[in-house]
């Protein structure tokens, strides 16, 4: 028998583990301690290197509150490294924050202000690579 190996679809099921842990401020040690597993296993479901079983599947979205579909959410399109998925871009904790924040703020005027703001910076910023 081989070794299973984790697959493309696994780094989904775990960015959308993590994403769904950051929007809750739950860390990963409070994750693994509510599983009954070490906060290394949470970083390596939320890497993509080791797969998730559908029972700790079950048991991670009912940790996070979430249904279990919401942590399959874009498993079935194929993802490079070219794409700027805003799911992958959140899925970090300072971009959650900042989305997090933007969200509290209530008024359309100051959002439409601020993204006008970020939109100018992101035009005059060099991209980076990789």
């Amino acid at each position: 028998m081989t070794a299973r190996r984790a697959e493309a679809g696994d780094a989904v099921v775990g960015r959308n583990i993590r994403v769904h842990r950051l929007a809750r401020h739950m860390s990963q040690t409070a994750l693994a301690d509510g599983l009954g597993i070490t906060f290394q296993q949470v970083q390596k479901y939320e890497k993509g290197v080791n797969r998730v079983s559908a029972a700790r599947l079950m048991r991670i979205a009912t940790a996070l509150n979430v249904p279990v579909g919401r942590l399959l959410v874009g498993i079935d399109t194929p993802v490079t490294r070219d794409m700027a998925s805003p799911v992958a871009l959140i899925a970090h904790a300072q971009p959650m924050r900042l989305v997090q924040a933007f969200a509290a703020i209530n008024d359309k005027r100051v959002r439409r202000s601020l993204m006008k703001l970020a939109e100018g910076i992101a035009r005059v910023m060099p991209r980076r690579r990789g």
